[in-house]
């Protein structure tokens, strides 16, 4: 089972605050453990909102609003993918999550990814051989 543990962001990521180095020694702890015990497949920090831009599209039509955001709860500032055996061994990694990150104020979202076999027949044979492309291609892309 792979989970997405998604950082949310505040008004320090939002505002392109660094972490400071007592943070970054902890996160790289963190993330080392996660991968010597086999379950961290990626982890990203993400910019500030100010330097993205949301996409809306109605009719089919997009139209592309530029940050910043207003509502800092509803946007993430990072993510880690993980691969576990239940969604119990996942909270029990999130669990380990350094506590000095946002002085100790870090809000953590865990959501689990579909997987081929969720989407039943809907999923042909056919459909499921260009997943699975796709995925060795992005993963090819990925080592650029």
């Amino acid at each position: 089972m792979r989970f997405m543990i998604i950082r949310k962001a505040d008004k320090a990521t939002e505002a392109g605050e660094m972490p400071s180095e007592e943070l970054l020694t902890a996160m790289i702890k963190y993330n080392e453990e996660m991968i010597q015990a086999g379950i961290m497949l990626a982890g990203e920090g993400l910019q500030p909102s100010a330097k993205g831009a949301r996409i809306k599209f109605s009719g089919g039509k997009p139209t592309v609003l530029d940050g910043p955001f207003a509502e800092t709860k509803e946007l993430i500032a990072g993510f880690t993918m993980i691969q576990v055996k239940s969604k119990q061994e996942a909270l029990e990694w999130v669990k380990r999550w350094p506590p000095l990150d946002a002085n100790g104020g870090v809000e953590l979202e865990l959501r689990q990814v579909f997987e081929a076999e969720d989407f039943g027949d809907e999923l042909t044979p056919e459909l499921r051989e260009a997943e699975e492309r796709l995925r060795r291609q992005a993963s090819d892309n990925s080592k650029l």
